[in-house]
Protein backbone atom coordinates (compact mmCIF):
# COMPACT_ATOMS: atom_id res chain seq x y z
CA UNK A 1 0.00 0.00 0.00
CA UNK A 2 2.59 3.00 1.23
CA UNK A 3 4.67 1.62 -2.35
CA UNK A 4 1.08 2.41 -3.99
CA UNK A 5 0.47 5.47 -3.02
CA UNK A 6 4.06 6.80 -3.32
CA UNK A 7 3.23 6.14 -7.37
CA UNK A 8 0.25 7.53 -7.13
CA UNK A 9 1.64 10.57 -5.94
CA UNK A 10 4.52 10.21 -8.64
CA UNK A 11 1.53 10.34 -11.13
CA UNK A 12 -0.13 13.45 -9.33
CA UNK A 13 2.47 15.29 -7.29
CA UNK A 14 2.46 19.16 -8.49
CA UNK A 15 5.92 19.36 -8.30
CA UNK A 16 8.79 17.54 -9.16
CA UNK A 17 7.98 14.39 -6.68
CA UNK A 18 10.30 12.65 -4.13
CA UNK A 19 10.11 10.59 -1.63
CA UNK A 20 8.36 11.66 1.14
CA UNK A 21 7.15 14.85 -0.65
CA UNK A 22 5.84 17.12 1.50
CA UNK A 23 5.75 20.10 -0.21
CA UNK A 24 2.06 19.90 -2.29
CA UNK A 25 -0.87 20.03 -0.65
CA UNK A 26 -1.91 16.79 -3.26
CA UNK A 27 1.07 14.28 -1.42
CA UNK A 28 -0.16 15.66 1.99
CA UNK A 29 -3.57 14.91 1.28
CA UNK A 30 -2.32 12.07 -0.02
CA UNK A 31 -1.02 11.04 3.37
CA UNK A 32 -3.95 11.82 5.45
CA UNK A 33 -6.04 9.60 3.27
CA UNK A 34 -8.03 12.93 2.85
CA UNK A 35 -6.71 13.74 -0.90
CA UNK A 36 -11.33 13.84 -2.71
CA UNK A 37 -10.54 12.30 -5.55
CA UNK A 38 -9.03 9.50 -4.20
CA UNK A 39 -10.96 6.30 -3.01
CA UNK A 40 -10.00 3.35 -1.08
CA UNK A 41 -12.08 0.23 -1.16
CA UNK A 42 -11.27 -2.55 1.64
CA UNK A 43 -13.69 -5.69 3.29
CA UNK A 44 -16.62 -3.94 5.18
CA UNK A 45 -16.31 -7.43 7.50
CA UNK A 46 -15.66 -10.34 5.89
CA UNK A 47 -15.97 -9.10 2.08
CA UNK A 48 -16.07 -6.33 -0.37
CA UNK A 49 -19.78 -5.79 -0.75
CA UNK A 50 -21.67 -4.63 -3.75
CA UNK A 51 -23.57 -1.35 -2.26
CA UNK A 52 -19.36 -0.24 -2.01
CA UNK A 53 -18.78 -0.44 -5.65
CA UNK A 54 -22.06 1.10 -6.52
CA UNK A 55 -21.08 4.32 -4.19
CA UNK A 56 -17.90 3.62 -5.43
CA UNK A 57 -19.43 4.22 -9.32
CA UNK A 58 -21.81 6.86 -8.18
CA UNK A 59 -19.14 8.88 -6.96
CA UNK A 60 -16.93 8.64 -9.97
CA UNK A 61 -19.49 9.67 -11.89
CA UNK A 62 -18.94 13.30 -11.03
CA UNK A 63 -15.99 15.06 -12.14
CA UNK A 64 -12.73 15.29 -10.27
CA UNK A 65 -11.46 18.46 -8.48
CA UNK A 66 -8.13 17.76 -7.35
CA UNK A 67 -6.97 15.79 -9.77
CA UNK A 68 -7.07 15.06 -13.75
CA UNK A 69 -8.36 11.55 -13.11
CA UNK A 70 -10.17 9.81 -10.34
CA UNK A 71 -8.49 7.15 -8.73
CA UNK A 72 -9.65 3.80 -6.53
CA UNK A 73 -7.52 1.85 -4.88
CA UNK A 74 -9.57 -2.06 -4.05
CA UNK A 75 -7.70 -3.12 -1.21
CA UNK A 76 -7.72 -7.22 -0.88
CA UNK A 77 -9.43 -7.36 -4.09
CA UNK A 78 -9.71 -11.49 -3.64
CA UNK A 79 -12.40 -10.84 -1.10
CA UNK A 80 -14.90 -9.40 -3.27
CA UNK A 81 -18.01 -11.81 -3.36
CA UNK A 82 -19.70 -12.88 -6.27
CA UNK A 83 -22.04 -9.80 -6.54
CA UNK A 84 -19.74 -7.27 -5.92
CA UNK A 85 -16.89 -8.65 -8.42
CA UNK A 86 -20.01 -9.04 -11.31
CA UNK A 87 -21.15 -5.05 -10.21
CA UNK A 88 -16.61 -3.79 -10.49
CA UNK A 89 -16.28 -6.01 -14.20
CA UNK A 90 -19.47 -3.86 -15.38
CA UNK A 91 -17.59 -1.26 -14.25
CA UNK A 92 -14.36 -2.23 -16.34
CA UNK A 93 -16.36 -3.02 -19.20
CA UNK A 94 -17.36 0.52 -19.29
CA UNK A 95 -13.95 2.35 -18.80
CA UNK A 96 -13.67 6.65 -18.62
CA UNK A 97 -10.68 8.07 -19.46
CA UNK A 98 -10.83 9.72 -16.07
CA UNK A 99 -11.01 6.93 -13.76
CA UNK A 100 -7.88 5.15 -12.45
CA UNK A 101 -8.28 2.24 -10.48
CA UNK A 102 -6.05 -0.25 -8.73
CA UNK A 103 -6.47 -3.43 -7.03
CA UNK A 104 -3.75 -5.13 -4.41
CA UNK A 105 -4.58 -8.96 -3.81
CA UNK A 106 -1.64 -11.31 -1.89
CA UNK A 107 -4.23 -14.22 -4.06
CA UNK A 108 -4.33 -13.10 -7.43
CA UNK A 109 -5.95 -16.44 -8.81
CA UNK A 110 -8.78 -15.76 -6.46
CA UNK A 111 -9.92 -12.96 -8.29
CA UNK A 112 -12.79 -13.11 -10.78
CA UNK A 113 -10.36 -14.27 -14.07
CA UNK A 114 -12.26 -11.79 -15.95
CA UNK A 115 -11.49 -8.80 -13.97
CA UNK A 116 -8.15 -10.11 -14.08
CA UNK A 117 -8.44 -10.17 -17.92
CA UNK A 118 -9.04 -6.31 -17.78
CA UNK A 119 -6.30 -5.40 -15.53
CA UNK A 120 -2.47 -4.86 -16.24
CA UNK A 121 -0.82 -7.42 -13.61
CA UNK A 122 2.32 -5.87 -11.84
CA UNK A 123 3.86 -8.70 -9.37
CA UNK A 124 6.07 -7.07 -6.80
CA UNK A 125 7.92 -9.57 -4.21
CA UNK A 126 9.14 -7.98 -1.30
CA UNK A 127 10.67 -11.52 -0.05
CA UNK A 128 14.75 -9.98 0.66
CA UNK A 129 14.53 -5.91 0.96
CA UNK A 130 13.91 -6.00 4.82
CA UNK A 131 17.41 -3.63 5.85
CA UNK A 132 16.94 -1.66 2.60
CA UNK A 133 12.91 -0.84 3.34
CA UNK A 134 14.36 0.06 6.80
CA UNK A 135 17.17 1.88 5.62
CA UNK A 136 19.32 -0.17 8.95
CA UNK A 137 22.66 -1.92 8.50
CA UNK A 138 22.66 -5.20 8.75
CA UNK A 139 23.83 -4.98 12.70
CA UNK A 140 21.27 -2.38 13.18
CA UNK A 141 18.49 -4.96 11.58
CA UNK A 142 19.52 -7.87 13.79
CA UNK A 143 19.41 -5.39 16.57
CA UNK A 144 16.28 -4.71 16.34
CA UNK A 145 15.07 -8.16 14.69
CA UNK A 146 16.48 -9.66 18.23
CA UNK A 147 14.04 -6.91 20.09
CA UNK A 148 10.82 -7.84 18.04
CA UNK A 149 11.44 -11.60 18.57
CA UNK A 150 12.02 -11.10 22.81
CA UNK A 151 8.68 -8.82 22.74
CA UNK A 152 7.02 -11.04 20.66
CA UNK A 153 8.28 -14.31 22.83
CA UNK A 154 6.73 -12.46 25.55
CA UNK A 155 3.67 -11.51 24.61
CA UNK A 156 2.24 -14.71 22.94
CA UNK A 157 3.98 -17.50 24.96
CA UNK A 158 4.92 -15.91 28.08
CA UNK A 159 1.69 -14.04 28.32
CA UNK A 160 3.28 -11.62 30.73
CA UNK A 161 1.17 -9.06 32.26
CA UNK A 162 1.15 -6.80 29.00
CA UNK A 163 0.60 -3.57 30.05
CA UNK A 164 3.38 -3.81 32.20
CA UNK A 165 5.43 -5.39 30.41
CA UNK A 166 5.26 -2.56 27.73
CA UNK A 167 6.83 -0.47 30.30
CA UNK A 168 9.79 -2.60 31.34
CA UNK A 169 10.68 -3.35 27.69
CA UNK A 170 10.22 -0.36 25.23
CA UNK A 171 9.29 2.30 27.54
CA UNK A 172 12.74 4.01 26.29
CA UNK A 173 12.38 3.55 22.94
CA UNK A 174 11.44 6.53 20.90
CA UNK A 175 8.36 6.66 18.21
CA UNK A 176 10.81 5.43 15.18
CA UNK A 177 12.20 2.95 16.64
CA UNK A 178 8.89 1.30 18.37
CA UNK A 179 7.53 1.70 14.02
CA UNK A 180 10.69 -0.51 13.03
CA UNK A 181 9.60 -3.05 15.73
CA UNK A 182 6.21 -2.91 14.42
CA UNK A 183 7.39 -3.31 10.79
CA UNK A 184 9.60 -6.39 11.81
CA UNK A 185 6.50 -8.01 13.34
CA UNK A 186 4.32 -7.00 10.21
CA UNK A 187 6.84 -8.82 7.97
CA UNK A 188 6.95 -11.92 10.22
CA UNK A 189 3.09 -12.24 10.64
CA UNK A 190 2.88 -12.14 7.21
CA UNK A 191 5.69 -14.76 6.61
CA UNK A 192 3.60 -17.02 9.33
CA UNK A 193 0.41 -16.33 6.76
CA UNK A 194 2.03 -17.02 4.16
CA UNK A 195 3.53 -20.10 5.52
CA UNK A 196 -0.06 -21.14 6.45
CA UNK A 197 -1.18 -20.68 3.31
CA UNK A 198 1.15 -23.08 1.65
CA UNK A 199 0.92 -25.45 4.37
CA UNK A 200 4.29 -25.00 5.67
CA UNK A 201 5.49 -23.56 8.83
CA UNK A 202 8.39 -20.84 9.71
CA UNK A 203 11.72 -21.64 10.77
CA UNK A 204 14.69 -20.29 12.28
CA UNK A 205 14.18 -18.22 15.50
CA UNK A 206 10.51 -17.10 15.47
CA UNK A 207 9.13 -20.89 15.28
CA UNK A 208 7.05 -20.45 18.70
CA UNK A 209 4.35 -18.32 16.19
CA UNK A 210 3.68 -21.84 14.66
CA UNK A 211 1.12 -22.51 17.08
CA UNK A 212 -1.28 -19.42 16.18
CA UNK A 213 -4.09 -20.15 14.20
CA UNK A 214 -4.72 -18.59 10.43
CA UNK A 215 -7.44 -16.35 12.12
CA UNK A 216 -5.44 -15.26 14.95
CA UNK A 217 -2.52 -14.31 12.12
CA UNK A 218 -4.35 -12.73 10.20
CA UNK A 219 -6.13 -10.40 12.97
CA UNK A 220 -2.87 -9.41 14.27
CA UNK A 221 -1.57 -8.52 10.94
CA UNK A 222 -4.97 -6.12 10.25
CA UNK A 223 -4.16 -4.50 14.06
CA UNK A 224 -0.50 -3.76 12.87
CA UNK A 225 -1.43 -2.37 9.46
CA UNK A 226 -3.76 -0.24 11.67
CA UNK A 227 -1.13 1.12 14.14
CA UNK A 228 1.20 1.50 11.37
CA UNK A 229 -0.98 4.21 10.59
CA UNK A 230 -2.08 5.44 13.68
CA UNK A 231 1.29 6.09 14.98
CA UNK A 232 2.76 8.46 12.00
CA UNK A 233 0.54 10.86 14.09
CA UNK A 234 1.01 12.62 17.00
CA UNK A 235 0.33 9.53 19.35
CA UNK A 236 1.16 9.30 23.05
CA UNK A 237 3.51 6.49 22.93
CA UNK A 238 2.55 4.74 26.28
CA UNK A 239 -1.06 4.80 25.58
CA UNK A 240 -0.91 3.27 22.10
CA UNK A 241 1.50 0.31 23.04
CA UNK A 242 -1.21 -0.16 25.87
CA UNK A 243 -3.46 -0.31 23.55
CA UNK A 244 -1.72 -2.42 20.60
CA UNK A 245 -1.20 -4.86 23.59
CA UNK A 246 -4.69 -5.04 25.04
CA UNK A 247 -6.03 -5.40 21.10
CA UNK A 248 -3.66 -8.47 20.70
CA UNK A 249 -5.04 -10.02 24.32
CA UNK A 250 -8.18 -9.85 22.63
CA UNK A 251 -7.00 -11.64 19.28
CA UNK A 252 -5.84 -14.43 21.57
CA UNK A 253 -9.23 -14.53 22.90
CA UNK A 254 -11.08 -14.59 20.27
CA UNK A 255 -9.52 -16.48 18.44
CA UNK A 256 -7.06 -19.27 19.26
Amino acid sequence: MEVLLNVIKNIFCVNEFQDKCNKCSLCHLIDLNNLPSLRIIEPDGQFIKKDQILELKHLFSKDSLYTKESIYIIKNAERMNKDSANTMLKFLEEPTSDVIGFFITNEKDNVMLTIQSRCQIIEVDFENDDNETLNLTNDEYNYYLDLTKTYLENIEIEKKKLILYNKEYLSDLDKDKITIILKIMLKKYQELLEAKVKNKTLTGDFTFLNKLSYNNVKGKLDLLIECLKEITYNVNLELFLDKFVLKVDEINNEII
